[in-house]
């Protein structure tokens, strides 16, 4: 069922955190009017459902690139943007590919959005209560995992796929209140979106430094990150003169660059920036910047489905790849893997939801993964998505946490 519109009272989650890229300048203001839920197996597009919800509250989700607003003071009342999330399936909806696994957190809805307002300043959300975590369960062994891996360069040797993203989940038994946890996730260093969101028995938070996609002054923008190692002077000489994985990521960036080409409304797309390294809580990590101005009228639907899901997280040929994982991974991907972020009079700023994890009242939910290439090695593998998800585990767990 579609919920459109209808008025956001109270969740039984209070507001913990600032929404992903929620801009600074509203921080204490934000008071939420209505929201959009869409789960798997609901009637009609979610890209087209979603546009028309935001439409209907007046954001400029019809022609993304209008600056007519962009100077205009939001006063009290008034409108000031929207929180987004769309989930990996429903972006694979909306891009035509094959539905993964079941999410291991089916309250969260796969498309959501808050419509946000100004108001009196808010107040601070209330001290969290006891917190204790379990003991992890993964979905899969390390040599599991690494038969995947196997799995998927057997394909890319009959010349199935180029690359595929492999990820695997974990969860783990809570007690108490995990706002606390969720704030120092959402403030893991080098986090561009870190923020949570919450609904009605269940909460997400994102210490991502990924964007999948931002529309600002004209331009709309892609920075797909691709190559990990340890945050070391060892570390970094070793990323960049990795042939490995500078192919890899040269295979996300020209993906990105035809994600963008076939966008109708834009013009020329170029590569601003290539294998950046920059760091993420401990880790170097590869980014690209790729981007092309807007000649034309570029909705927010088509964006999303030219985009989602994102490619870094997906693989060469993206469809194809879609086909793998949706065969390789035994527990869906939930709430990560997916767009999470801000839609503003004057920019739209979605995060890819990596290094992101969900609470569902009774377990807490990590995922992580990488890119496998025909060169890939499947230990290396394993390990690199222990290292991705060992910072997030980390802060849910806390200082002073007892299982």
């Amino acid at each position: 069922m579609v919920h459109a519109g209808t008025v956001f009272d109270h969740s039984p989650l209070p507001p913990i955190g600032r929404p992903p890229g929620a801009p600074t300048g509203c921080q204490g203001r934000h008071h939420a009017l209505c929201v959009f839920r869409w789960h798997q197996g609901d009637p009609g597009d979610p890209a087209e459902l979603l546009a028309g919800f935001l439409a209907d509250n007046g954001l400029p989700v019809r022609n993304l690139g209008r600056t007519g607003d962009q100077d205009r003071p939001i006063g009290d009342g008034e409108i000031c943007g929207a929180a987004l999330y769309v989930s990996a399936d429903a972006g694979s909806v909306m891009a035509g590919g094959a539905p993964g696994a079941p999410t291991p957190v089916p309250v969260v809805p796969d498309v959501y959005a808050v419509v946000y307002a100004h108001g009196a300043p808010v107040a601070p959300s209330p001290a969290s209560g006891p917190w204790s975590l379990g003991p992890w369960r993964e979905s899969w062994s390390r040599d599991e995992h690494a038969e995947a891996v196997q799995r998927v360069r057997a394909a890319i040797g009959r010349g199935d796929v180029y690359q595929v993203n492999v990820v695997g989940h974990a969860s783990a038994p809570y007690r108490g209140d995990p706002a606390a946890a969720l704030r120092r996730v959402a403030g893991l260093a080098g986090a561009r979106y870190g923020g949570v969101l919450a609904g009605d028995g269940w909460a997400m938070a994102t210490a991502s430094p990924e964007t999948l996609v931002e529309v600002r002054d004209g331009r709309v923008i892609t920075r797909p990150i691709k190559g990990t190692r340890p945050a070391t002077e060892a570390g970094r000489r070793e990323l960049l003169a990795s042939a490995k994985e500078r192919a890899e990521h040269v295979m996300i960036v020209d993906l990105e660059r035809n994600d963008l080409a076939r966008l109708p409304g834009t013009g020329p797309v170029r590569v601003d920036e290539l294998f950046a390294v920059r760091e993420w809580s401990g880790l170097w990590q590869a980014e690209s910047v790729v981007s092309a101005p807007l000649d034309g009228a570029v909705g927010l639907a088509a964006l999303l489905r030219a985009v989602c899901p994102g490619g870094s997280v997906t693989g060469a040929p993206k469809l194809a790849a879609l086909r793998q994982i949706a065969a390789l991974e035994p527990v869906g991907r939930g709430v990560s893997m997916g767009a999470l972020g801000w839609l503003g009079h004057d920019h739209l700023d979605l995060g890819l939801s990596i290094r992101t994890v969900a609470t569902d009242g009774d377990r807490v939910h990590v995922w992580a993964g990488g890119g496998i290439t025909i060169d890939s090695d499947p230990i290396a593998e394993v390990d690199e998505a222990a290292a991705k998800s060992a910072p997030v585990r980390a802060a849910l767990r806390g200082p002073t946490v007892r299982s």
